[in-house]
């Protein structure tokens, strides 16, 4: 293993890369032992371990800092970022730095997991808009041989590489190849992970459940005995002091009316306002007499007229919407709606309509029923306004009427306020905000504002002219509490320093102190950490007149190295240590202790914890130097007259042990009393009742929960180590995001991030949380690719020895990026939702599921000891069906002359000539809708003769002979299908090259011509004109190709003599279709089955010569060719025929032409489909308006070789229900390779039946029936109705036993036409022969089958009974021309039966595409539809397997700065809904995931594009 830290791989010759790999496979796969792969490795790594450099990530760390040059080095740096504005809570922790330097010491010395380096597209940071995207790889059908012999002649079919230019195309991986990095990720993922999976359990729900909650055995537990709450100290009000805070007002306005109350500074630092005692109380009474007599003039938000009695009652709420530069104004509109009886509502300015949290703010003044908002003059001129000048209305909230609180008149003389409100109702509303971001507001009633004002008094000893400089937020908690409430109601005066001076000038509140000599500082830790880095302004500081500091998130574990730090600089400033004093509050319990100015040297105590114990909520002593714990300050004593207990944090409220940490509660008449609108949570937060180990509650009375965390030390002190917003629960272990903040911030903490700025949050996938850690990289870390990784590698190591916790999701965004607050900070729920939305942009993501998640289900296990027989003996016991099913029959055959010499498609033509010339059998139509050419059956007759003639004249053809015919969709292919016949060749029909994407499409035209061996290449003067273009001999010789005629030049002879077969066993025509896999197979179809196919159709369809029907597809292999070539012929009915590519330039160019012709059957392609489904969505009103109506369509099919596209279909349906489709019309066909038309809707066929089956069953091969809506449903969809003459059962493809009802096996299928082999380049058919005459090892061993190569299952339906007798008698007569009045009767007797229940055929998927992962079978489809779901950019997907690891192809259709949003819910997706983890996820341009003509998915032609780095992706992100 010591070769892994010492060799670069990718320096290493490409041959020992190779062995190397091989290696890894034979490891991976089991050939090769630890130790030999070990053994073998180094032997191959010795020769080159001298010549290399250590690996870039190996440097050692620099050790702790010591205190010398490097702090004065780390303070010059800090200056030149003068503007800091770290998030409000978070600050860096010393001794956290130096236990990460530690731990990634230690962590040095072990084998290093070499993570890949995500790929990158260079262009996705410097787009250039006009960027070409398509030149690279284009869809190809498929491609060029792959040059030498094949292996022991397979089918030619083998699949063959679309990608030509194998130079690196910039993928910004230069040598390092995909499949390197794809096997450098298996080498690391199989070095044994730190806990192993548990025991294996099923797969459901409760299990998940249970597995990511495992109960450790050695996990701590509390020991010590049930906590007793703890009391403060007797609230003892001092005489002096105000009977309530309006009367403080009336005195301190009056008695000392010039004593300034408020002094704000301006951004400069300059004292810009003052507000004395006597304008607060006259200004506050003309605010309250304005409120409530509506003197004022108001601006309307654009939300339309308020409705109802918009008059002011006392008791009414208003929103106070003030900036934080202006507390003077907030405090006179406070103070006026206290005079009014009015509840005040106070809230942050909105900036913009897209502010974050907007919505939320909106939700809680609505259900709050505000209908003014007061603000100043110039917070009304700056807010966002119309056109009209109004104020905009924001997105989410109620119509407002916006009123400016100055320039007020003064209310009459003899105008005195209302009554003071009763004590129980609410004096005001704090807005606060749930860990999900929704808004709240907590009532704070008038008994409990003023007892909360007194207790502050008390604890903090204020007195009258007092001075307080406060940097915190003043319309909300401590702010709020201390700088605008106690401080009047003791005659104090507030120096308020705005954040944005703060962010200039991070000493000003210093200054402040100094100047007045206040007393009495609130801050931050934050405001602590930024005063100590402006080093330049600490000369003038005094700071000896500083009683209380108080430390207003002192319950912040972390605030604590800020506290002693700024003790030691500033002690020789004068601060006291006792001064200090942090507090811990929180919105619903207002203060709930703090500790007490000048006691705080004596009784301060602080612990260190251990962080394991803590995560599993034990209060366990650490030692100092421990890399794991974590020391807490105590945030002081309960406030006076209140009572604490802390209780359990999950279940019922069982009281605490004494060492174990829980939810702090609150009994004081000074807590919030409610959530306003909320009754129900108001009910768990307010209404506590604790319970003692008997579960019997303590009292009567009801606690508050404060949302805190922590416990109670010796002498009444309060711990706090985390927040309930902040816990994250992995694994059933508790971890607090602030810290794991802390840990992240001490990897490099200058050089990385950006001013500190880092979230971390938990998304709950597959039943766990797991922890998302967001930072904003510096702007000068820029594209430095291998910079960021290994910082995040190291990030992962130092959270993991740490915490022992692994991280989910590392993302790194640029600076500013992550959504803020209005103070600046990071707001987290809204962080959140952007990550889970995908608009939060990354520049770098990480992501670490194999690492995180341990509880996915159990692999299944295959059981090899249970065979064929067995599984059919445990069917009958449970009394399943086997799986059978059949289409009605094809009537009686005659052996006669007469129906003999209909036998081939050619003489039926022949026939159809003399006796009905004129008939139009084929009209053809341009993208305009206009006709472009119209055959007869005479005119069709009489150019195949002269086709014939040039076959046999110019082009010397043998019977026998395969002519390739390439034209485009239209009628001379017809012409020269029915021409070869005629002199008894060999039609091979191919889709010319596309003259845009000759190096694809080209290729893929010579080799089906190459391999069908065609001695002769038909074709028109457009087609060959592009053959021998320059272009096309760029990619291939021209000169190579066989003889090739031109149809437009032809002679006008009769022929002589028509062809006729000697049997009808012989070869028909050849079809060439490429399967989903891409293997190009071709198959033999013979006379026999051409007729027989055409017979079944027109049973089924009811075709007759009268019928119209409208083809839109490909006419070049399977059902599509049947369709558009022979059924016309054979059943004599009109052909409207539309190429699918002039649907492309006129999208209702089918449909209309359904309309005009009101066909009743029409058969399409998905692609058509969705192009009408997409291109038409927004236009049929205008189709309803020019007439165009579906109402004459019975059946309308999509003809097609895989699963039915339920949403497709049903999208479709519900569009064009509108112009008068019927929902029951839309169906699907099911042919495949070995028949080419197994199941089709037919005329009267019942509609098709949908099943919703589990998904999980399926997984297992297994076929369970839920009902709609159920979890883990997938919903199908059957294809069509079985053929007459067609018989199908399911069988295991493995063992050959046929399957049960209740299993997915393997469709194989028995009928007359299906096709007689595959046509190989060597006419060897070993490998495939079976594919044709399959036989069951079980029940009924004699019938040779077709294998389909599809897994499906057969479900017996229930149908209502209808006899179709009249319509099938009347079709018969109409047209009995090619079948005797035997037959007729024969088909009449079988329609007249009635069927009550029919079989559907479900097909689930190709047998080839299934993915088998941890012992399940996935079919692609599933996991890309779910992976489509989940972002709305998302254009198409691809999925496939590389060595076990499941590789996720996304389509972008956005910026390509938008590709690192898709990474993290693309993962979270097929976690959550497949329980797999994604091994690697692709992002690349629209038009990159190949399809083929039918509209199916080529995924392995992408996936060998993919291992040769032949695609250009946007981001390839290897999850770890």
């Amino acid at each position: 293993m010591m070769a892994d830290l010492s060799v670069d791989i990718s320096k290493l010759p490409d041959e020992i890369r190779d062995k190397l790999a091989e290696l890894d496979l034979e490891l991976s796969e089991g050939d090769i032992t630890q130790k030999g792969y070990e053994k073998k490795r180094a032997r191959l790594l010795t020769p080159y371990i001298p010549q290399q450099q250590p690996q870039v990530g190996s440097q050692p760390p620099r050790g702790p800092r010591g205190d010398g040059g490097s702090s004065r080095q780390h303070t010059r740096n800090r200056r030149t970022h003068r503007r800091v504005t770290h998030n409000e809570k978070r600050y860096h922790s010393e001794v956290r730095q130096e236990a990460v330097q530690q731990a990634l010491a230690e962590m040095q010395n072990r084998p290093k997991p070499s993570l890949p380096m995500p790929s990158k597209r260079t262009s996705m940071m410097a787009k250039s808009p006009d960027r070409e995207r398509h030149d690279l790889y284009v869809q190809p059908d498929v491609t060029h041989a792959s040059s030498g012999a094949r292996r022991g002649g397979a089918l030619v079919a083998d699949r063959v590489q679309c990608y030509a230019q194998p130079e690196d195309t910039g993928t910004g991986t230069g040598r390092w190849k995909v499949s390197a990095k794809i096997q450098q990720l298996l080498n690391t993922l199989k070095r044994p992970k730190r806990r192993p999976l548990p025991e294996f359990y099923e797969d459901d729900d409760i299990e998940l459940e249970l597995a990511a909650n495992p109960k450790d055995p050695n996990a701590p537990k509390p020991e010590g005995g049930t906590m007793t709450p703890a009391v403060g100290e007797q609230l003892v009000v001092p005489s002096g002091l105000p009977r309530n805070l309006e009367a403080a007002l009336q005195r301190y306005g009056t008695a000392s009316f010039k004593a300034n109350v408020a002094t704000v500074l301006d951004p400069n630092g300059k004292l810009s306002n003052s507000l004395n005692y006597g304008k607060l109380l006259s200004r506050s009474l003309k605010i309250a007499h304005a409120l409530l007599n509506k003197t004022f003039t108001s601006k309307t938000s654009s939300g339309g007229p308020l409705t109802g009695d918009n008059s002011i009652k006392p008791g009414d709420r208003v929103a106070l919407v003030y900036p934080n530069n202006d507390p003077i104004n907030f405090m006179c509109a406070f103070y006026g709606c206290l005079q009014a009886g009015i509840v005040p509502v106070p809230i942050e300015v909105p900036l913009t309509r897209r502010d974050a949290g907007l919505q939320q703010v909106g939700f809680l003044l609505g259900s709050c029923g505000i209908q003014y908002a007061l603000t100043s003059d110039n917070c009304l001129k700056g807010l966002p306004k119309t056109s009209s000048g109004d104020v905009v209305s924001f997105r989410g909230w109620p119509s407002l009427q916006w009123v400016s609180t100055e320039k007020l008149p003064r209310p009459p003389r003899d105008w005195i306020p209302p009554p003071r409100p009763a004590e129980d109702s609410p004096a005001h509303i704090e807005h606060t905000s749930a860990a999900d971001g929704s808004a709240m507001g907590v009532i704070v009633t008038r008994a409990s504002m003023l007892a909360h004002s007194r207790m502050l008094s008390v604890a903090c000893n204020y007195t009258e002219g007092e001075h307080m400089v406060c940097v915190l937020d003043f319309k909300r908690e401590t702010g709020l509490w201390h700088a605008v409430l106690a401080s009047v109601l003791n005659g104090m005066h507030v120096i308020f320093i705005p954040y944005a001076l703060m962010k200039v000038s991070p000493a000003s509140w210093m200054h402040m102190i100094t100047k007045y000599r206040a007393s009495v500082a609130i801050v931050k830790s934050r405001d602590l950490h930024w005063g100590l880095l402006a080093t330049r302004d600490h000369k003038e500081i005094s700071l000896s007149s500083l009683r209380m500091l108080l430390v207003a998130d002192g319950a912040n574990p972390w605030s604590l190295s800020s506290c002693d730090q700024f003790l030691s600089v500033f002690q020789s400033k004068g601060v006291r240590g006792d001064a200090i004093c942090p507090c811990a509050c929180s919105s619903e319990s207002l203060t709930v202790c703090v500790r007490r100015a000048g006691r705080g040297g004596a009784s301060a105590g602080r612990g260190v914890l251990s962080m394991s114990g803590l995560s599993y909520g034990v209060v366990r002593v650490d030692a100092e130097n421990s890399l794991t714990s974590l020391t807490l300050q105590d945030c002081g004593q309960v406030m006076p007259s209140c009572v604490i207990v802390v209780v359990k944090m999950e279940g019922p409220a069982y009281l605490c042990k004494t060492d174990e940490v829980g939810e702090i509660c609150v009994l004081s008449g000074a807590t919030g009393s409610g959530y306003w609108g909320l009754p129900g949570l108001t009910n768990t937060v307010f209404r506590v009742r604790p319970l003692d180990a008997d579960g019997e509650p303590i009292g009567e009375e009801h606690y508050v929960r404060s949302g805190l965390l922590g416990f109670l030390g010796p002498g009444g002190l309060v711990f706090v180590c985390g927040s309930r917003d902040g816990l994250m629960t992995v694994t059933g272990r508790k971890h607090n995001m602030d810290d794991i903040i802390a840990t992240v911030l001490a990897v490099e903490p200058m050089k990385f991030i950006y001013r500190g700025r880092i979230a971390v949050f938990s998304v709950r996938v597959l039943r766990d949380e797991r922890i998302c850690i967001v930072a904003e990289q510096r702007p000068d870390c820029g594209e430095e690719e291998v910079r960021s990784f290994q910082w995040m590698s190291r990030v992962l190591q130092a959270v993991d020895s740490i915490h022992q916790v692994g991280i989910y999701c590392l993302a790194l965004v640029q600076p500013n990026y992550l959504p803020k607050t209005p103070l600046g900070g990071i707001h987290l729920s809204e962080c959140k939702r952007r990550f889970l939305e995908g608009t939060l942009h990354p520049a770098n993501v990480l992501m670490c599921p194999h690492t995180c998640v341990t509880n996915l289900p159990k692999p299944r296990e295959i059981h090899s000891d249970v065979g064929p027989a067995s599984v059919i003996v445990g069917n009958l016991v449970q009394g399943n069906r086997l799986a059978s099913a059949q289409g009605r029959d094809m009537g009686y055959t005659d052996d006669s002359d007469a129906a003999r010499k209909y036998q081939f498609i050619s003489q039926i033509l022949r026939w159809r000539a003399l006796s009905t010339s004129d008939h139009v059998i084929f009209t053809l139509l341009n993208s305009k809708g206009t006709v472009s050419k119209v055959l007869t059956c005479a005119e069709l007759h009489k150019k195949a003769e002269r086709i014939g003639n040039l076959l046999l004249e110019k082009g010397r053809v043998n019977t026998g002979d395969h002519v390739a015919l390439i034209f485009p969709p239209g009628l001379d292919l017809i012409c020269a299908f029915y021409g070869c016949l005629y002199v008894g060749a060999v039609p091979v029909t191919i889709r010319p090259p596309h003259p845009q994407n000759l190096h694809t499409t080209l290729p893929t035209v010579r080799m089906i011509v190459d391999v069908s061996k065609a001695t002769l290449v038909l074709s028109n003067q457009s087609v060959i004109k592009l053959l021998r273009s320059k272009e096309a001999s760029n990619v291939l010789d021209s000169k190579a190709w066989p003889l090739t005629l031109d149809t437009d030049d032809m002679p006008k002879k009769k022929l002589p003599i028509l062809y006729r077969a000697p049997t009808a066993e012989m070869l028909a025509y050849l079809d060439f279709s490429v399967s989903t896999t891409g293997m190009l197979a071709g198959i033999k179809m013979s006379h026999a089955a051409v007729t027989s196919l055409c017979r079944s159709m027109k049973i089924a369809c009811e075709l007759y010569p009268s019928r119209h029907i409208a083809l839109c597809l490909d006419p070049y292999c399977g059902l599509g060719f049947a369709l558009w070539c022979l059924s016309s012929i054979y059943s004599g009915h009109h052909s409207i025929l539309i190429p699918p590519s002039e649907v492309e330039i006129n999208p209702g160019l089918w449909l209309s032409a359904v309309s005009q012709y009101k066909v009743r059957d029409t058969f399409c392609s998905y692609g058509v489909m969705e192009l009408c489904t997409k291109g038409l969505g927004s236009s049929v009103n205008q189709l309803k308006a020019k007439g165009i109506s579906l109402a004459c369509v019975r059946t309308c099919v999509v003809v097609a070789e895989e699963r039915p596209r339920i949403n497709l279909t049903n999208s479709f349906s519900k569009l064009f229900s509108a112009l008068g489709l019927s929902p029951r019309a839309v169906s699907t066909s099911f042919g495949c390779r070995v028949n080419i038309a197994i199941c089709l809707q037919g005329a009267s066929s019942p509609e098709p039946s949908t099943v919703y089956v589990d998904l999980r069953a399926l997984r297992n091969d297994r076929v369970s029936l839920v009902e709609r809506g159920s979890p883990h449903s997938l919903c199908l969809m059957e294809s069509g109705k079985l053929l007459p003459g067609v018989k199908v059962i399911t069988a295991n493809p493995e063992t050959k036993g046929q399957c049960g009802d209740s299993h997915l096996g393997e469709i194989w299928v028995q009928s007359p036409h299906n096709a007689s082999g595959y046509f190989t380049i060597y006419g060897d058919e070993s490998d495939y022969a079976d594919h044709f005459s399959a036989q069951l090892v079980t029940g009924n061993t004699g019938e040779v089958y077709a294998r389909t190569g599809y897994l499906g299952f057969l479900r017996r339906t229930e149908v209502s009974s209808t006899s179709h007798v009249s319509d099938d008698t009347s079709m018969i007569t109409r047209d009995s021309d090619t079948e005797s009045l035997a037959s007729a009767c024969g088909s009449l007797n079988i329609s007249a039966e009635t069927h009550d229940t029919h079989d559907a055929v479900f097909v689930v998927g190709a047998l080839d595409e299934t993915i088998m992962l941890r012992g399940m079978r996935y079919h692609p489809i599933d996991i890309e539809n779910s992976v489509m779901r989940c972002h709305k950019k998302i254009a198409e997907c691809a999925v496939f397997t590389w060595t076990n690891l499941l590789v996720v192809v996304v389509e972008l259709d956005g910026n390509d700065s938008e590709a690192l949003n898709l990474v993290p819910l693309v993962t979270n997706t097929v976690l959550e809904e497949h329980h797999l983890i994604v091994g690697v996820v692709v992002v690349v341009d629209p038009g990159v995931v190949p399809i083929n003509s039918r509209g199916e998915k080529q995924r392995m032609h992408l996936r060998d594009g993919f291992l040769s780095d032949q695609i250009d992706a946007i981001y390839i992100a290897y999850n770890m």
